[in-house]
């Protein structure tokens, strides 16, 4: 299960990925399984100017996550829709909202902000937890 799943509406992901939004669900890289072969990383610039890996299929190129500056190569941010019941993995939140393409109708149930947000609001007490852990291990 995925930590957290963000729904992003920035310009850089709308230009990165040709769509409205992108949407990722934050999971621990260990987690990860492909079905077949390793992925190709592709080191790609960002919005923050840190920069980006994206992990890309070798046979079709489809993104299949990414690894950004601030959360390092521990966690993965997965292309919902590549996934085999992308329908379970709903956004848990809404971001850059700033930015939206004014036809893009969102929910009121589920929290929308302009920017960024703070993680300890809104994740989950497990997924925190979950996060935690895996900080901790890999610093010792």
């Amino acid at each position: 299960m995925p930590l957290f799943v963000h729904c992003c509406h920035c310009r850089w992901c709308q230009r990165e990925t040709g769509s409205a939004f992108v949407l990722n669900a934050l999971i621990e890289t260990e987690c990860v399984e492909l079905p077949d072969g390793a992925p190709e990383m592709v080191a790609t610039p960002s919005a923050s100017g840190k920069g980006q890996h994206i992990a890309r299929c070798p046979h079709c190129r489809v993104a299949l996550w990414s690894h950004y500056a601030g959360a390092g190569q521990k966690f993965a941010f997965v292309r919902v829709g590549t996934l085999d019941d992308p329908d379970r993995f709903p956004p848990d939140i809404h971001i850059f909202t700033m930015s939206k393409q004014p036809w893009v109708i969102l929910p009121e149930s589920v929290p929308v902000m302009r920017e960024y947000y703070d993680r300890e609001t809104y994740w989950p007490k497990a997924s925190l937890e979950r996060r935690a852990a895996l900080l901790a291990k890999s610093s010792t």
